[in-house]
Formats: C-alpha cells, sequence, structure tokens
C-alpha cells in the first residue's frame, strides 16, 4: 500500500491535487452551490467514498462512468471521485436530444451514468446495453427500477476505498466535440493533458491564492471543466450557478466579492444588457476571462469599461488542447484587443499551408500544435484520429496569422471560409464590422451557394431592443467600412442566433436555412 501512495504522490493526478488542497486548507470553502457549502476536507471525504463505492461497482482503471448532470456539488464530487479510483470521466450535454445522448453513452463504453431526475424518462426511451447501473440524483424511490440507485443512497452505504497504481498518461476524461461536422468525436484527454493545461493557465494569469471564483457556464464543457482542477491548485473557492441570469450573476459578485469569472463571448454580451448594470459592485473582479467563441473586438472594449480594477485574460483553443492553447493578458488586452495572444507555456505552435509549410508572417494559414495538453486519440476512432495528427501535428482547423512580435489573430475556421469569385472572405473580419453598430445585438456570417460567383455572403443578424434597421441600411454600412466585395449580399434579421450549449454559433444550421424565425 506504501508503494502505491507513493507511486501515484509522484504523478499529476487530478485526485492528488484534490489531496493536496485539503491537506493545506482543509477548512476553506472549496465549492458554494446556493445555499450549500462544502470545504475541502468534505469534498476529499466524500470523494473518496464515492470512489470507494465505483471500485465496489467494479469501476477500475479506464473504466468509463457517464454523467448527464447539471452544475452543482454531485457534479463536482463525481468528477473527483472518478478520478481518484482510475476511472474515466464522460460528461455528457444535457442539451441534447434523445438519439444523441444515445450514440455518446454507447459510443464511450459509460457502464455507469448518473443523470438529473428530470432525465429519468428520456434515458428510458433510449437502448443502453452497457449501462449496467442508472445513479439520478435526486428521486423517490417509487421511481428507481432494478438498475437504479439514488445518488445519495450511495453515502448511506458503507464503502472502502482501496489506492490504484496508475499515471498521469492513462486517460482522465473523453470530452465530446460538438458534432457540428458529423457525429461528435470523444477526444480522450489524460490527467497530465488537465493538469499541465491548469499550469499553464496559472502561469499566463496567476490569481490571488485562495481567489473566489465564479462559474456559469456548464461543467461539461472542457473549459468551465479544467477550473475545478485549477480551483484546488490556488487553493481558492468556486461558486457554481446553475444556469445563466445577467442579474443574478451581477449580484453574486457584489455579495461574493467574486475575483475572476469565465464566460463565453455571447454571455459578457447579454451581461451588459442588464438595465441597471453600473449600479452593481463591481470593484471585486480583477479578472475577466473569456473564450469558447471568438470574441467580437466590442465586447472586449466593454468589458475592460463596465470591470475598472480588472484585466482581461482571453484563451483560445480547443477540446482537443485540453483546451487553451493562447492567452492574452495584462496590458496586451489593450495594446493588442484583436489578437487572441502568444502560444501558451508548453505549447508548441506552428502557422503552415496545406502542405505543411510555414507561412510568412502576416499571411493566412492553419494553425497545428504539440505539446504535453494535446490530447491522446479520439475515441474508438482511428480514421479520424490519424487525420488529426498528419505530419505530426494536430491541426486544429482554424486559420490564424502571427505579427512580427509573435502575436496570434484568428482570421476563422477554416471550414467557415467563404470563397466568392476566387476572393477568400473571412466572416470573423465582417463580424466585427457588423458587432461594432451601436443598434445590433449579434451576428453571423456565412457562405451561401451563388450560380455567378460560387458562394455569396450571407449576414444574420439580432437588433438590440427596440432599434430598427433595414436590410439597405446593413449592406450600406458594411460597404462603408470594409472592401465592396466582402460586403453581404443578402440580411436575415432574427430574434436570436442558434447556439450550441458551449454559446459557439451553429453556423451549419443557418447555412441550411433550417433556423426560423
Amino acid at each position: 500500500m506504501e508503494q502505491k501512495v507513493l507511486s501515484m504522490s509522484q504523478q499529476l493526478l487530478i485526485g492528488e491535487a484534490l489531496k493536496y488542497a485539503a491537506h493545506n486548507v482543509p477548512e476553506r470553502d472549496a465549492f458554494i452551490y446556493g445555499d450549500r457549502r462544502i470545504t475541502y476536507r468534505e469534498l476529499l471525504t466524500r470523494s473518496i467514498h464515492l470512489a470507494g463505492w465505483l471500485q465496489a461497482q467494479g469501476i477500475g482503471v479506464n473504466d468509463k462512468v457517464g454523467c448527464l448532470l447539471k452544475n452543482g456539488l454531485p457534479f463536482v464530487e463525481l468528477y473527483f471521485g472518478v478520478s481518484l479510483c482510475g476511472g474515466v470521466f464522460v460528461p455528457i450535454n444535457f442539451r441534447l436530444v434523445s438519439k444523441e445522448i444515445e450514440y455518446i453513452v454507447n459510443q464511450s463504453d459509460v457502464t455507469i451514468l448518473f443523470i438529473e431526475e428530470e432525465f429519468i424518462e428520456s434515458i428510458r426511451s433510449i437502448n443502453l446495453p452497457q449501462v449496467k447501473l442508472i445513479v439520478p440524483i435526486k428521486c423517490g424511490d417509487s421511481e428507481l427500477q432494478t438498475n437504479m440507485i439514488s445518488y445519495e443512497a450511495i453515502y448511506s452505504t458503507p464503502a472502502d476505498y482501496e489506492e490504484v497504481n496508475f499515471t498521469d498518461e492513462h486517460a482522465h476524461a473523453i470530452i465530446y466535440t460538438s458534432g457540428t461536422t458529423g457525429k461528435p468525436k470523444g477526444a480522450v484527454l489524460t490527467h497530465k493533458n488537465y493538469y499541465m493545461n491548469a499550469m499553464n493557465k496559472l502561469y499566463h494569469s496567476p490569481p490571488r491564492k485562495g481567489a473566489k471564483q465564479l462559474i456559469i457556464p456548464p461543467l461539461f464543457h472542457v473549459a468551465a471543466l479544467s477550473s475545478l482542477l485549477q480551483n484546488c491548485l490556488i487553493e481558492g473557492t468556486i461558486i457554481l450557478h446553475r444556469e445563466f441570469q445577467p442579474d443574478i450573476v451581477l449580484k453574486t459578485i457584489q455579495d461574493e466579492k467574486i475575483e475572476t469569472m469565465f464566460m463565453v463571448p455571447a454571455m459578457w454580451n447579454f451581461l451588459f444588457q442588464v438595465p441597471n448594470l453600473l449600479e452593481y459592485d463591481l470593484s471585486s473582479m480583477t479578472n475577466c476571462a473569456l473564450g469558447g467563441a471568438i470574441c467580437p473586438i466590442e465586447i472586449k472594449k466593454k468589458i475592460l469599461q463596465v470591470f475598472k480594477n480588472a484585466s482581461i485574460l482571453e484563451a483560445f483553443g480547443q477540446t482537443e488542447m485540453s483546451p487553451s492553447t493562447t492567452y492574452l493578458a495584462g496590458e496586451d488586452a489593450l495594446r493588442k484587443t484583436e489578437s487572441v495572444g502568444k502560444p501558451s507555456i508548453n505549447v508548441r505552435v506552428r502557422i503552415v499551408d496545406e502542405e505543411m509549410n510555414d507561412v510568412p508572417v502576416g499571411e493566412v494559414g492553419e494553425i497545428v500544435y504539440q505539446g504535453p495538453t494535446t490530447m491522446k486519440e479520439y475515441y474508438k476512432n482511428k480514421e479520424a484520429t490519424k487525420e488529426a495528427f498528419k505530419g505530426g501535428w494536430f491541426h486544429s482547423g482554424d486559420l490564424v496569422r502571427m505579427d512580427e512580435e509573435g502575436f496570434i489573430y484568428v482570421v476563422d475556421r477554416k471550414k467557415d471560409m467563404i470563397i466568392s469569385g476566387g476572393e477568400n472572405i473571412y466572416p470573423k473580419e465582417l463580424e466585427d464590422v457588423l458587432y461594432a453598430h451601436p443598434d445590433i445585438l449579434e451576428a453571423a456570417v456565412v457562405g451561401i451557394p451563388d450560380p455567378q460567383w460560387g458562394e455569396a455572403v450571407k449576414a444574420f443578424i439580432v437588433l438590440k431592443p427596440g432599434k430598427q434597421m433595414t436590410e439597405e441600411q446593413v449592406i450600406q454600412y458594411c460597404q462603408n467600412s470594409i472592401a465592396s466585395y466582402k460586403k453581404p449580399r443578402a440580411i436575415e434579421f432574427m430574434e436570436s442566433l442558434p447556439r450550441n450549449a458551449t454559446g459557439k454559433v451553429l453556423k451549419t444550421v443557418l447555412r441550411k436555412g433550417a433556423y426560423q424565425l
């Protein structure tokens, strides 16, 4: 046993990070959700009990445990419990329809599935032959079937936890991509991947030890999930929100004296629409973190205007990189507003053409990566894994350019680039122009078939409440701000843009015309 404990302590393991924090600050609040608070000592105790229970159900190294949970303390306890017993955590987007959930659970080989009570009927309607046990978080005994046990019942059951030997190269989680171009792919991320990503972030923007952080995006998203480990490393406190309510966010910042907060750009944008925004005391905020989608310049400027004591930390990357690959922080956020920063420490970057040749400074190419945060593989998908790692680098699919100082600028997603009359048009460039208009709340640009030019530009516009614009006014505004061939040929006004759970606009939906007012 002593040798097992020593061996595990020498690895970069998620569970070990919780042990360190519980040893150093046992009585500090680790997580707060509503009126519930859990200290590091309590969190470790409950996570170890859960790990022992999972072991009793046959969960060991590399066995898959899924969850269909919303933000809350059970999610956190399960995350660390699975980590401690060497299992592989599979968080699932609870906004998916039943068939999508069925595909992910079956493809990932999940054998135990934790769910919210509200999803019981959905789970009953699908075929999950490999799942031997379902654990609803809150459920009356009358609702339990033979293959179910309620979450709290686990803690009234004796459970002995046994230390197991595994390394930081073992799988820690399988995070499924959004599947905007087909079936979602499961990115296998190791303990080392997550640990190094956390260390990278803390290197680029070190928070105060013990800092209080507000997390609102769903924890199944890789960026929000990574905050659980980071919180242990700084021995901080995370306040969890179950859903995004802008006025409640502002009140929480004021009441809890929140210091740092991560949100996707769309959330920041909606936060600024609260009528009495400036009546709240936001002075405690020192770090405004954003990522998950390309951020319009106007939103960055607004963040710095509203949170006067805070600096921006913009992270850019993707699920397969655990997720962050570049950071923009401090004075550079003001000096290089349009950039996503420089490559993260421990992440190697190249910008290449189709033949894997490095492109000259200032020219557009695909950004590719190497380093210890790079995923292990796509789960049970050798063909996709081989394609992603061709040439020995992970191919992001993002088109970027680099300036003379090494700062990176995202031009667009490779698959979103529009080719009209032989000219490359990058939607993000036009979207930035549209976001700058005082009457426009949101905008998305896609290419649509055009018999003469191959593709034409179409813009989808969401106006601010009470504002009105015509199609001609939008096109004229664009023509005054951008080259004529880049301006939209068609405009569609919408009440809202279709987004996935991580805040990314679903351009595939827009292209298909499936999203109607």
